[in-house]
């Protein structure tokens, strides 16, 4: 081939591989594979929809299967509790008396019981009933003929755990026997509790036998059920017989039924309460079976499981709750723990009860799922043939286009050094030429984006001078009030401490001791709950003992009982607890917050003046360092001494460690007033690019922006938030890797947009990514040369939190950090926001005279010196060291333009500035303000045209000078 004649690149590519037939063979080979992966996938779908009604069909025959051997074991318990009682009624019946054999005693209150286990049931006879009548022994005497039938119906049903009769006159009969007045309330009215009153007339007129619902028995035999029986003596119900189960027996029960794919059995009341849930099943409804028991309470009230037990009452089984309401049986999918389930259901006829199936799909599906897993498998093998049989296939053509990369090698390796050149700051570096059109224009455009480049990175320069101008950078008693006598009864040991006349007392003695102020409060809280409008009495008073003391007390309480008519209280209970202790601790933190508040105040003013004295010398330090080095440059055009740099360096690192602990010091000692406003998200970003792009180029990283449409706002304060979003580059700069990739983005969550800066760095660990957001937490880098104090993030994320917003961070060790904020989308029909410069200054519109009249006012002769040798070859400038002397200076003769230091002696510096707006002479004079950053965003309410934090920077002080008057 002729050397000298130039040809397309596209030429040589097309006639070096066209000829191998890559492309087809690649084509075919991924078709053949994605049909097979496709074919495998719809394959596994029908499976999986025949086997889930396949399912369904098998889960209502096991669900009817399992219904019936309970429904039986029910029944079984029926006909003996139907034979017990009828045995029960026929030896009450007997007119034959025999004497009483039981070795019985009686207590002080007056409670017949049998004192020992001599092998018959144990006797509870309540005092409740012998207070008024006394005890009928041959009653006891009868029923001794049905003890065998007791032992007999324990000894041979496993499922039984007590039987027993009730009597209209408070009598108990159990077996097995305990010892009934340690259990029982000794004064119990019996007929009051469910497993009396459940038989009766009124709540069984067919007189059968009836289920109760799963209750703490108060013989103490914990959470059961009870299938109870009246006895009747003509038409009167003499009482009533049950039979106990407990729930851990019918636990036992519904755990050995067969459930297919590892399911289990819930048996769920009429009511829909689950009744007994077996271990299986209560991590799925987030329960744990109620087995073990208390009596604190049982004996004397009914104790019920809780509404968690009930499904219609719980967000996860509402539907399925609704669906067993109008149907017997039935399926129904249903999703517990975060996992799919299949539930199926059928109604045991012997007491209205439900039996449900419980079967997770994972379960079900597991063999599909596994078998579908092992053609996957082979599939990714395939493609791992190939990818081996492509890899043989490319080193056989990259040694076939070897030759043809020698011809490319040079003039690519030309217009790579050109770039590199041109990366390296030198924008006309040399031209290389090629034989290859493209290549050859390749190098053209390069040599042309250089020179452009040049031209733009000192535009660049000179924009980011002015932009770095406006830049910133017990229980007392147990009452009972009632409402029919008006009496307050109280047990405890409030009365004995107060010094009341007794334990029952007049509502009006009672309200006499409570204080003035507070009686309005408690009588309005006691009402609203007598009234029905509240559920529970709550009130915080002062009451006083018998010498005259106040106390403070908490009552609570809630109506008891209720006229079944009018449905008024009659009834009203709770208790008082004493709150004194807590009332002074709540007065002891108060005063120590007050306290707290004053230290806080006090550091406050501490900073601020710390602030002054520390960027004073710091700003002589880099001031007459930076004047040194212009000097040096202009006297002798060679390098710069390197004890300079260092000064500078050292200066400008401790300048940034005091402006950050006094940022973070500030945000903490008072938060920021912040102006939330629409701000045009793509205008934001943009500008934070532009600002951060020469310190990302001079890192060698590479900046990429993935911008929102121009309609997209955010509600935020404008500066804050170009504030966090810097923090977040200037650290994806630091801690990236070399010629790494930073990434702003954002991205829609919600109502709320998110914005993100990755970095490509090494990432962090999840165990330290708790402690990013903790002030002056570096996570281990304090000892490396990147710069740093450790509390960006930490303001960072206290001002997303003032803009409503919040902060976060994702990272994997390897592989880089992404950090965001998150803010509230600004309404869309709401007006156009305007993005508002940090700085409203007007921009000169004439050239201003050469020497212009500066004068600046500043009370350190080091800072004066240094001012005033770094202007005087460009201004006129003059040096007043107080404020009320410049105030009165300028007003006489106003210069072009004002340098002042913020701290002055004599009078603040936001009192001169306010005296200037405020007069028609000055109120358009230029100002620059000259201090700590350390509150400098309050300077935006006061109309200046710059600020420079201390320390000076000289070239940045000339510069900004330099633009205000075109010099």
């Amino acid at each position: 081939m002729n050397k000298n004649r130039t040809v397309r690149l596209r030429s040589w590519i097309w006639r070096a591989f066209v000829q191998s037939a890559l492309i087809p063979l690649l084509l075919v080979e991924t078709v053949l594979i994605a049909i097979y992966l496709l074919s495998n996938g719809a394959i596994r779908d029908a499976q999986i929809e025949y086997l889930r009604e396949t399912a369904r069909n098998d889960l209502r025959v096991v669900s009817r299967q399992e219904s019936r051997v309970i429904d039986q074991q029910l029944s079984a318990i029926s006909a003996l509790t139907r034979m017990y009682a009828s045995e029960v009624g026929r030896a009450l019946s007997d007119t034959k008396t025999a004497p009483l054999t039981a070795n019985l005693a009686l207590t002080s209150t007056g409670v017949y019981y049998s004192p020992k286990d001599d092998g018959r049931p144990a006797v509870f006879w309540s005092a409740a009933h012998w207070k008024n009548n006394g005890h009928d022994l041959d009653k006891l005497a009868k029923l001794e003929h049905v003890d065998g039938l007791m032992r007999q119906i324990k000894a041979e049903n496993p499922l039984v755990a007590a039987i027993y009769l009730n009597t209209w006159d408070s009598l108990n009969y159990i077996y097995p026997w305990f010892l009934t007045p340690e259990q029982y309330d000794h004064n119990m009215p019996i007929p009051e509790y469910n497993f009396y009153y459940l038989a009766d007339t009124n709540h069984n007129p067919k007189r059968e036998v009836v289920w109760t619902d799963v209750y703490v028995d108060p013989a103490g035999q914990g959470w059961m059920m009870s299938a109870i029986a009246p006895v009747y003596r003509s038409d009167f119900l003499e009482g009533v017989v049950g039979i106990d189960l407990t729930v851990g027996s019918i636990l036992n029960e519904i755990s050995n039924l067969k459930v297919p794919w590892k399911g289990y059995a819930v048996l769920v009341s009429a009511e829909l309460n689950i009744m007994a849930l077996p271990k299986a099943g209560e991590t799925d409804f987030g329960l744990t079976e109620l087995t073990d028991f208390t009596y604190s309470e049982a004996v004397s009230r009914e104790l019920y499981k809780p509404s968690d037990f009930n499904l219609g009452k719980r967000a996860d089984t509402r539907k399925l709750a609704e669906a067993m309401k109008g149907s017997p049986a039935g399926i129904q999918a249903l999703s517990l723990g975060g996992q799919a389930h299949l539930v199926a259901w059928t109604t045991i006829e012997q007491t209205g009860w439900r039996l449900m199936t419980v079967v997770a799909e994972e379960d079900i599906f597991e063999q599909t799922n596994a078998l579908a897993k092992r053609f996957t498998q082979i599939g990714y093998l395939l493609i791992a043939g190939l990818a081996f049989f492509y890899l043989a296939f490319f080193t056989y053509m990259s040694l076939r286009s070897r030759s043809l990369s020698a011809r490319l090698e040079k003039p690519i390796i030309g217009v790579s050094g050109m770039l590199d050149q041109i990366g390296n700051g030198q924008w006309q570096p040399s031209r290389v030429n090629s034989e290859i059109i493209e290549l050859d224009a390749m190098a053209g455009h390069a040599s042309a984006m250089g020179q452009r480049l040049g031209h733009s990175e000192a535009e660049r320069q000179q924009a980011q001078q002015r932009l770095d101008l406006v830049l910133e950078g017990t229980t007392e008693s147990i009452w009972e009030q009632d409402l029919r006598a008006n009496t307050v009864s109280l047990r405890g040991r409030l009365v004995k401490r107060f010094g009341l006349s007794g334990e029952t007392v007049s509502e009006e003695e009672f309200r006499s001791r409570g204080h003035p102020d507070d009686q309005p409060a408690v009588l309005k809280a006691k009402q609203q709950a007598i009234d029905g409008l509240q559920d529970f009495y709550y009130s915080e008073y002062r009451f006083a003992d018998a010498a005259g003391n106040y106390h403070w007390l908490l009552s609570r309480g809630r109506v008891l009982e209720r006229d079944p008519v009018t449905g008024k209280a009659l009834l009203v209970g709770g208790t008082h607890h004493d709150i004194d202790a807590l009332k002074k601790t709540e007065m002891e933190l108060r005063e120590a917050s007050i306290e707290a508040q004053a230290a806080s105040v006090a550091k406050s003013r501490f900073i601020s003046s710390m602030t002054h004295e520390l960027r004073t010398p710091l700003n002589a330090i880099q001031g007459f360092a930076q004047l040194m080095r212009m000097q040096h440059s202009q006297g002798s055009g060679g390098n710069e001494p390197e004890y300079i740099d260092e000064i500078l360096t050292a200066s400008s690192h401790l300048n940034q460690l005091v402006g950050d602990i006094l940022e973070w010091s500030s945000a903490h000692a008072e938060q920021p007033a912040l102006d939330l406003k629409p701000v045009i998200l793509r205008e934001m970003m943009l500008s934070c690019a532009d600002l951060v792009r020469v310190e990302v180029l001079n890192a060698g990283l590479s900046l990429n922006l993935d911008l929102p449409a121009d309609e997209l706002c955010v509600a935020a304060d404008q500066r804050r938030l170009r504030q966090v979003i810097l923090n977040l580059i200037s650290n994806a700069i630091k801690y990236n890797s070399p010629n790494g990739q930073i990434t702003l983005t954002y991205q829609i969550v919600g109502q709320d947009v998110r914005i993100i800066v990755k970095d490509g760095g090494m990432g962090i660990s999840s165990e330290l990514q708790g402690q990013l957001f903790q002030p002056f937490q570096r996570l281990g880098r304090e000892n490396t040369a990147i710069l740093g104090t450790g509390i960006g993030l930490s303001l960072c994320r206290e001002l997303a939190g003032l803009m409503g917003g919040r902060m976060g961070v994702s990272s994997h060790p390897g592989l880089g950090s992404s950090f965001w904020i998150e803010l509230s989308i600004y309404d869309a029909a709401a007006t156009q926001p305007k993005l508002l410069s940090p700085i409203d200054a007007d921009a000169p519109t004439s050239a201003a005279l050469p020497r212009a009249r500066v004068i600046f006012v500043e009370d350190n002769p080091a800072s004066q010196l240094l001012v005033k040798k770094a202007l005087e070859d460009l201004v006129q400038i003059e040096i007043i060291a107080n404020g009320p002397d410049a105030l009165s200076r300028i007003l006489d003769e106003p210069p072009e333009l004002l340098l002042f230091d913020f701290n002055l002696p004599g009078m603040k510096g936001k009192e001169i500035l306010r005296e200037l707006r405020a007069d028609a002479r000055t109120r358009k004079l230029k100002i620059i303000v000259i201090g700590s950053v350390f509150g400098a965003h309050h300077l935006l309410d006061l109309d200046v045209q710059g600020f420079l934090g201390k320390p000076l920077d000289i070239v940045e002080l000339r510069g900004l000078v330099s633009a205000m008057f075109n010099i």
